[in-house]
């Protein structure tokens, strides 16, 4: 299985979407978390990420039934659901983006299906099948309940937050710490054995040997706010030092 590496969109603009893809990154999750960004800009963030030969993400803050159904009718591939803690939750996201009989689900044409190119029952069987339901474990409660929240029939993958975790286990703002570290490998661990698989963000060189040696099929290479301000850093500080 070919590696799917993916980057968190901090940046709502769809040239940027669109240039991401053609970067060649598979996923692109774009944030209704943190980021004020209408339905129209939503939309053509998806359309943007397609033209670029990627898949269209999009994190949302809650299990929001009707904002999930919205999403995947504008074109969404995946649904990450910020701070996940309960199996409850996890049933709910799971239901709220899957069509009957494996969900709630409500129907409609547009978008999704050419506009009446792909016949409803079709989309229908392929939604079922192909759409990513992912949550984020970004707390102790979160880690507490993996086990019964992998149990629930349609979660794809997981992914971690450090930052948040870190937050949340009263160690400040430090996604590197040690205690952090040992906790996300731990969340690896009970995607190992639930036969789920987990999505790895690595922060260092470090991590990212590591996940790799585990043969890890899922990545997050950061979001791209913090590689552009690298790199736009990186180029300055070079051509004012030279």
């Amino acid at each position: 299985m070919p590696r799917s590496i993916g980057l968190l969109n901090s940046l709502p603009a769809p040239l940027l979407c669109e240039m991401i893809g053609h970067a060649g990154y598979d996923f692109v999750v774009l944030d209704l978390e943190h980021q004020l960004v209408s339905p129209d800009q939503l939309q053509h963030a998806i359309r943007a990420c397609e033209l670029g030969g990627c898949a269209p993400w999009v994190r949302v803050p809650e299990v929001d039934a009707k904002l999930i159904g919205r999403v995947l009718d504008a074109g969404a591939r995946g649904i990450v659901i910020s701070r996940l803690e309960s199996a409850e939750e996890a049933a709910r996201a799971v239901a709220a983006a899957r069509f009957p009989p494996l969900g709630r689900r409500g129907i409609t044409g547009g978008r999704v299906t050419g506009f009446g190119k792909l016949p409803i029952n079709d989309y229908i069987e392929r939604a079922n099948r192909d759409i990513h339901i992912a949550p984020m474990i970004e707390s102790a409660a979160g880690i507490a309940a993996l086990p019964e929240i992998l149990a629930v029939p349609g979660i794809s993958l997981v992914m971690e937050g450090a930052a948040d975790l870190a937050l949340d286990l009263g160690l400040g703002v430090q996604p590197m710490h040690p205690d952090v570290w040992t906790s996300i490998r731990k969340i690896a661990e009970h995607c190992r054995t639930a036969g789920t698989p987990f999505c790895a963000n690595p922060r260092n060189d470090e991590q990212r040997d590591y996940w790799l040696a585990q043969n890890i099929q899922w990545l997050l290479a950061g979001e791209d706010r913090g590689l552009l301000q690298a790199a736009l850093r990186s180029h300055v500080a070079a051509l004012r030092n030279a």
